[in-house]
């Protein structure tokens, strides 16, 4: 049931991610299993978009910022990386703590308007 709300109330709002983080958070998944899921959902996810991106893509080739591309590639692969490394030494209240601080910023910004 949470993956249907955070699913739908996700496309109202664009923001998947935080709400996926909310119901992920709850679930009482061990901190690699809650990264590991998150991760291959936003994997499933990008993926059911490819069509769409790969059609705008040769659409629209010519305005396509390649090196903010590249940057933006480069820096998903180097914070996979270092998430990696961290795994190890932070703790699963940490991961809640940081989830639970994010998703009040992020309510605040959506309440102000900016997002």
């Amino acid at each position: 049931m949470g993956g249907v709300l955070s699913g739908f109330f996700g496309g109202l709002s664009g923001m998947q991610g935080a709400l996926r983080a909310a119901f992920l958070i709850r679930a009482g998944l061990t901190k690699e299993s809650y990264i590991g899921t998150g991760v291959v959902i936003a994997c499933l996810i990008d993926l059911s978009r490819m069509g769409v991106y790969v059609q705008n893509w040769s659409r629209n080739s010519e305005n396509i910022a390649y090196p903010l591309v590249i940057c933006a590639t480069l820096s998903a692969f180097l914070g996979a990386f270092i998430g990696n490394r961290l795994l190890e030494k932070v703790t699963l209240k940490s991961i809640q703590l940081l989830v639970a601080l994010l998703l009040m910023v992020f309510a605040v910004l959506l309440g102000l308007g900016i997002l």
